[in-house]
């Protein structure tokens, strides 16, 4: 019954990223024709954004799917890490997407082109309406996934963006300030290389299978050597398997093999209830004073 009712969650979310992928490759395409009839370059680069958004939602659904395949015996840990590899594929994209529109920017200074300001309004208030749509479709769905979430986050720099262009059209109707276009587009390419900053060195550590980042090993070698009968712990390692779930091995020291059983029981209750860590291996050894870890 809880196994149904998590493949009906599951369903329901795959089905939400489908109608936010359909409604933002029909957006992504009105910003460009609008883009390009207008001469706006910032409403050409909240396309360019609103692409790169449909394109990790698109993604993100694949990544999902792959994910959720049982383990087997060519991938072992199963195929979860799938989503973190998107998640990467994704901000690589973003950066790219960013260089791309500061060069756009840049260039524009020296060609100024005349920008027609009301289909700039009427697209950009367009987007805007979208972009919440799909932020409300992905918002619960982005707690608990570090690739909808950056999906989430990105719609709503998209809203932001939308508001932005909104204003830059307003101020080119009424005042011809024509260099605000300019200057929205580097704005919006700071924003998007600042997005992919902050979450590319998460993501590169889990593949690294770094320490998980609110873990120190000193406190969870500490910790178990607390646990009545073990003398030493050494030769340890933690990961992250995929963002929720943490691994850890390690050589316990014992004082006697009879008691490994039970030091083993509450090894893993420690490790599972101070430090989230739900898969260990440990490999026991037994005390013998003329080790050098003795």
């Amino acid at each position: 019954m809880a196994h149904d009712h998590h493949h009906d969650i599951e369903t329901m979310g795959d089905r939400r990223l489908g109608w936010a992928i359909a409604i933002n490759m029909l957006l992504t395409l009105a910003q460009v024709i609008g883009g390009i009839v207008s001469g706006s370059l910032a409403l050409i680069a909240d396309a360019l954004h609103n692409f790169s958004d449909a394109a990790s939602l698109l993604i993100a659904l694949v990544a999902r799917k792959i994910g959720r395949q049982p383990a087997d015996y060519f991938k072992t840990f199963g195929y979860k890490r799938a989503e973190v590899i998107a998640a990467l594929i994704n901000l690589i994209t973003l950066v790219m997407v960013g260089v791309y529109l500061i060069y756009e920017a840049l260039w524009r200074v020296y060609e100024p082109q005349i920008i027609e300001g009301w289909i700039v309004v009427i697209v950009a208030s367009i987007a805007l309406v979208i972009d919440i749509i799909t932020a409300m479709l992905t918002y619960r769905m982005s707690k608990n996934s570090l690739n909808i979430r950056a999906a989430f986050l990105h719609n709503v720099s998209d809203a932001l963006a939308s508001v932005g262009v909104i204003v830059a059209g307003s101020l080119i109707l009424l005042y011809e300030w024509y260099w605000t276009d300019t200057a929205l587009t580097l704005l919006i390419a700071g924003y998007v290389l600042y997005q992919a900053a902050t979450m590319l060195p998460k993501t590169i550590h889990i593949l690294m299978q770094g320490t998980p980042e609110n873990i120190a090993i000193e406190d969870v070698i500490n910790t178990m050597e607390n646990i009545e009968g073990v003398s030493n712990v050494h030769h340890m390692h933690i990961w992250q398997l995929d963002e929720h779930k943490n691994a850890l091995e390690a050589h316990v020291v014992i004082q006697s093999l009879n008691q490994s059983e039970a030091i083993k029981a509450a090894l893993k209750t420690a490790l599972e209830e101070h430090f989230k860590i739900t898969h260990s291996t440990l490999e026991f050894e037994v005390k013998h004073c003329e080790k050098s870890y003795c």
